[in-house]
C-alpha cells in the first residue's frame, strides 16, 4: 500500500483526486495539506496538516499529489522529489520549460517517479475518439478540432486564477488538457502557432486562445474561451473517409461533485443524448448514426501510478510529453 499526501483541498484535491485515492485499494490517503476543516469531516482517517513541510518530513509518506495553485507546483515537485517522495503534479507541471526539465532530471536523479494529473487523457469522449481513429473509421484525418469552452464572464473570486503571472490564464488552466490529447494522438507537430486573448471586462489575464499544430497533411486547431455561452461541437475530425462530430464533455467531475461516487452504478456515463455522430464509409458500406460514449475513468490514472511506482511499470502520463506541452504554450504566448 502507498501512503499518499494530498497538498491542497480545492477543486482538484477534493473532488477530482481524493474520490479516486481513497477507492483503489493500493493507497491509503495519510496526510491532506489544507486550512479547510471539511476535509476532516470527509476523510476522517486522514491527517490534516498546514504546511507541506509536515509531509516532507514525515518519512512514511511514499507520494505526493500537489494540487494547491499553478505557481507552487515547481517549488513543491522540487521539495518532495528532494525529499525523496514519488510526486503526482496537477497540470500544468511548471509554468515554464527550463522548470519542468528541472524536476524531470531531478526525479530521474533520485529514481522517482513524477507524472502529471492529465485525468483527461481518461474523458469519456477522448477515449471514444482514440477508439474511432484506431479502428480507422475515418480513414486518413486530415483535420482535427477540439473546443473547451466555459461561460464564465465574471472575474474569479480565486485571487491566484486571476492574478498575471508565469503559469496564469486559460492557456495554462485549460490548455494541457486538449494540448495533451493531440500530443497523444499526433505526436509532437512540425509546426505551431496561435494567439491568446483577453476579453473579459476587467480581465488582466488571457481569457481565450487558438492554438494551431501543423502534421504531414493534417493540421489540429484547438480553441477555448470563457465566453462561450452556447456550446459548440467539443470535437470535429475530418478524415478522408468520413466525419465525426461530438457535443458535451466527460461527465465524471459533475457526478462528483453530485456525490456520486466512482463505485456507484452508472458513475463516468455519458448521457445518450451526447454520443458523438459518425458519417462514413468503409468499402462499399455507408455509415451514418451515432457512436456509443467509452466510460470515463480517471482512476486508470491512478491504478497505472500505482503499478509505476510499486512494479516499474511504464507511465501513461509522462513527464517528458507534458514537456511537449509546455513548450508548445510558451512558443503560443511569444507570437
Amino acid at each position: 500500500m502507498i501512503n499518499i499526501a494530498l497538498v491542497g483541498f480545492g477543486l482538484s484535491g477534493r473532488y477530482l483526486q481524493a474520490p479516486y485515492i481513497t477507492a483503489n485499494a493500493n493507497y491509503h490517503l495519510k496526510t491532506i495539506v489544507t486550512s479547510n476543516a471539511l476535509a476532516k469531516e470527509l476523510y476522517p482517517e486522514a491527517q490534516i496538516v498546514s504546511s507541506i513541510e509536515d509531509v516532507l518530513a514525515d518519512s512514511s509518506i511514499d507520494l505526493v499529489s500537489i494540487a494547491s495553485p499553478n505557481a507552487t507546483h515547481y517549488e513543491y515537485a522540487k521539495k518532495a522529489l528532494l525529499a525523496n517522495k514519488h510526486v503526482l503534479v496537477e497540470k500544468p507541471l511548471a509554468s515554464t520549460s527550463q522548470e519542468a526539465e528541472e524536476l524531470i532530471l531531478l526525479a530521474k536523479k533520485q529514481n522517482k517517479v513524477l507524472s502529471v494529473f492529465q485525468n483527461r487523457r481518461f474523458d469519456s469522449d477522448f477515449l471514444t475518439v482514440q477508439k474511432i481513429l484506431k479502428a480507422k473509421l475515418l480513414g486518413d484525418i486530415v483535420s482535427y478540432e477540439v473546443r473547451y469552452d466555459r461561460y464564465k464572464p465574471v472575474l474569479n473570486p480565486k485571487k491566484w486564477k486571476e492574478t498575471p503571472s508565469p503559469g496564469s490564464g486559460i492557456i495554462y488552466d485549460l490548455g494541457p488538457h486538449i494540448l495533451d490529447q493531440a500530443l497523444v494522438l499526433f505526436g509532437v507537430p512540425q509546426k505551431v502557432w496561435g494567439q491568446t486573448y483577453t476579453q473579459r471586462e476587467g480581465s488582466l489575464i488571457d481569457d481565450a486562445f487558438d492554438i494551431y499544430l501543423s502534421y504531414d497533411n493534417m493540421t489540429v486547431k484547438l480553441s477555448s474561451s470563457l465566453l462561450v455561452r452556447e456550446e459548440s461541437p467539443r470535437y470535429r475530425i475530418n478524415g478522408t473517409k468520413g466525419s465525426f462530430v461530438k457535443y458535451g464533455i466527460d461527465h465524471q467531475e459533475d457526478h462528483l461533485k453530485a456525490g456520486i461516487m466512482p463505485q456507484m452504478a452508472g458513475f463516468g456515463v455519458e448521457p445518450i443524448e451526447n454520443q458523438g455522430a459518425i458519417y462514413s464509409n468503409i468499402g462499399d458500406v455507408i455509415i451514418k448514426g451515432k457512436v456509443e460514449t467509452e466510460v470515463g475513468n480517471w482512476g486508470l490514472l491512478f491504478q497505472n501510478l500505482y503499478e509505476a511506482i510499486a512494479e516499474g511499470k511504464d507511465l501513461f502520463i509522462k513527464p517528458e510529453l507534458v514537456l511537449e506541452q509546455i513548450k508548445i504554450i510558451e512558443a503560443v504566448k511569444q507570437l
